[in-house]
């Protein structure tokens, strides 16, 4: 895993209510004069001038990042999201879904069959997720009061640096600008339409609630982030360890899920592909999430998330 030289973030200095992007430096913001999502498209022609920015800055450049708010770092135009992405999450959830009667570990085997199979021969799940969702990465998260089953699920997600449209695995991580974390927060009810079965699940109504998707606090460069499918993704429920399990274990890599999400829609530069939560989620604990709850999450090489969980009054 290299070490990033630099990342990227946007922000808010005091008193100022206009979003600006800030090239991070250590503990120093050095603010740029564009959006984040042209930096993004120009990448071709800002990657130097911002190398450069970066080797010239000492530890007095820029703003000191602990005096401004920090936002999510990505405006995407398009969310897709990933589920039942890796082996043990979805080995996990078979068993504790498993019929009266049916043997744990039965069901344990012929489930990692199951996925091993998808994984040579299937295709990911995807769904679509609205980016009005999207949440700076140390906002308090609001449990909507329709429901007491709101749920965690940290995720490594990709962000699309050029438009990519019907590309190959092995091109598709060309098409990657970069790296984010995203916890995308469900409400586990309302995941099935229990009304209406047939159509199955309802991801509008279980995953898009406002702050469901707190993003940060890093964007960090493709170049700089090393291989995602090594990474560490931990969530810590007040202070314990819930979530700890290595990109490893993805049924499918992040150049399987950008290729195929790109044969049916183009992905756009700014766009956020999330690549589904591994195993210990609070449906699996049997613990989900209540008032003042404090989530913490990591993704190796991407920040740190601090989320304070508060009931709607």
């Amino acid at each position: 895993m290299a070490n990033a030289t630099y990342s990227l973030i946007r922000f808010q200095e005091p008193g100022d209510t206009k979003a600006k992007v800030g090239l991070l430096v250590g503990e120093r913001v050095l603010p740029l004069d564009t959006d984040i999502n042209s930096l993004i498209q120009h990448w071709e022609t800002t990657e130097s001038v911002l190398d450069q920015l970066a080797a010239s800055a000492d530890g007095q450049s820029g703003l000191a990042l602990a005096g401004v708010e920090v936002l999510a770092p990505v405006e995407p135009a398009q969310v897709l999201q990933t589920g039942a992405n890796y082996r043990k999450h979805v080995i996990d959830l078979a068993v504790a879904h498993r019929e009266s009667g049916q043997d744990a570990e039965e069901v344990r085997a012929k489930t990692a069959a199951m996925m091993d199979k998808r994984a040579g021969q299937g295709t990911p799940y995807f769904f679509i997720g609205l980016p009005t969702a999207i949440a700076p990465a140390t906002d308090d998260l609001t449990l909507p009061g329709y429901s007491k089953s709101h749920d965690w699920e940290l995720e490594l997600a990709a962000v699309i640096g050029k438009e990519a449209f019907r590309v190959t695995p092995e091109k598709a991580l060309e098409h990657v600008f970069g790296y984010t974390m995203v916890n995308d927060i469900t409400t586990r009810e309302y995941v099935f339409r229990k009304d209406m079965p047939a159509i199955g699940s309802d991801w509008y109504r279980a995953k898009n609630a406002p702050g469901f998707l707190p993003t940060g606090p890093l964007l960090v460069p493709a170049k700089f982030f090393g291989d995602p499918q090594d990474v560490q993704v931990t969530l810590k429920l007040n202070g314990k360890a819930m979530q700890d399990e290595s990109t490893q274990d993805m049924i499918f890599g992040v150049a399987k899920l950008v290729s195929e999400a790109s044969q049916i829609m183009p992905l756009r530069p700014g766009d956020l592909v999330l690549t589904g939560s591994p195993a210990g989620n609070g449906q699996h604990w049997g613990r989900l999430l209540q008032d003042g709850d404090v989530m913490e999450g990591t993704i190796t090489g991407l920040g740190t998330q601090i989320i304070h969980c508060k009931d709607e009054q």
